[in-house]
């Protein structure tokens, strides 16, 4: 073998190495599939599959900002920081950011949910006579649905069963719920307006929170057409042994005006302040009722009166005005008039306030 043939032979190694090498560096792998998000129509707009499964989830929320001023939603006798001796009234505002989570999907017993709500806020509050702002959060909502079967942390069947109370934001200057409270409940839909619900619950605060293995009981029934609707509902407190039970009608007089009254009665014996978990008002029996007129798709008015038996007074006027698809603002002016304070004390003379309220809101 001489120098040049091994020189030649060098050369064709080197090449086909070398292209070797080129060919390995440009072979590209091959995508993996991509799966995208699908829309879900099956439960109404904004929900979509999650990806790889057949659950369809909804996120939703708003951001709200609320001023209150006035006797009845504002701070008063806050401490004067300059001085340190007086005091002034000034406003109550708040920040809230709410999120939502909707989970649904259909089994051989019915549609399985799951609904989540939290949200976090920043309050101004009042202590000692002193003005300041504080953080806040809370689990609001936390449901658990399958058919009729319902396990929840949320608002009590006492409230919801008859549709809360009127639209306005401040409608409990005569209270007519318990609260949120842990419970299981039952709901049969007759597919033709009619629903019948039974729950237990666990009460809600100090004083109504359940103290034995005996839980509260609520039950309720309703029926809805066109016309509107008539609801009832029945709560057992298990701690003071007393019940309380709500009626109330709902009527579309047209497409712009919709009216409705609500009555709640109890065995309070009289009282002037809240004798039991469901007895929520004072004394024996109150009464709410108010309405909605819609001057156009974008401006409502609201408003709601409330009596009850410790003779405490109610009224609220508001007006929702939707400025665009998701941002409404929300103006109130109400007044309340009281006989007694808040330990069930009659008062030597009637008190009474007035307050203003202002919210922005922005859902989606």
């Amino acid at each position: 073998m001489n120098i040049k043939s091994l020189l030649l032979g060098s050369a064709a190694a080197l090449v086909a190495v070398s292209g070797a090498r080129a060919a390995d560096a440009i072979v590209v792998a091959e995508p993996e599939p991509a799966e995208y998000v699908r829309i879900c129509d099956v439960y109404g707009a904004g929900y979509f599959y999650i990806p790889g499964t057949e659950t369809c989830l909804k996120i939703g929320g708003y951001l709200r900002y609320d001023i209150g001023v006035g006797d009845l939603f504002g701070l008063q006798d806050i401490t004067d920081k300059k001085k340190g001796t007086g005091t002034h009234d000034t406003y109550d505002k708040r920040m809230r950011a709410q999120l939502t989570f909707d989970a649904r999907g259909e089994t051989e017993y019915g549609t399985l949910r799951a609904y989540t709500s939290v949200y976090f806020q920043q309050d101004t509050s009042r202590a000692a006579g002193v003005s300041y702002t504080e953080r806040d959060w809370e689990l609001e909502h936390a449901i658990i649905q399958l058919g009729g079967l319902t396990i929840a942390y949320t608002d009590s069947l006492f409230e919801t069963l008859t549709n809360s109370a009127g639209s306005v934001i401040n409608d409990d200057l005569v209270n007519y719920t318990p609260g949120k409270t842990h419970l299981i409940a039952y709901t049969f839909d007759g597919g033709n307006g009619f629903s019948a619900t039974v729950g237990v619950e666990e009460g809600n605060g100090p004083a109504f929170t359940l103290d034995s293995y005996v839980p509260h009981v609520v039950a309720g029934a309703s029926y809805t057409q066109g016309w509107g609707s008539i609801a009832g509902v029945v709560g057992y407190d298990a701690n003071f042994e007393k019940v309380a039970g709500k009626l109330r009608l709902d009527v579309n007089v047209n497409e712009a005006l919709t009216l409705w009254i609500m009555a709640g009665l109890t065995d309070a014996d009289g009282h002037a302040t809240r004798s039991s978990n469901y007895a929520t008002w004072g004394g024996d029996w109150a009464v709410w009722g108010g309405g909605q007129y819609k001057f156009s798709e974008k401006t409502a008015l609201n408003v709601q009166l409330s009596y009850d038996d410790s003779d405490r007074f109610g009224a609220v006027v508001g007006v929702d005005y939707n400025i665009v698809p998701g941002f409404v603002i929300r103006p109130e002016v109400a007044y309340s008039s009281w006989k007694y304070d808040t330990a069930g004390n009659r008062l030597a003379s009637s008190e009474d306030g007035w307050g203003g309220f202002l919210r922005f809101q922005r859902s989606f």
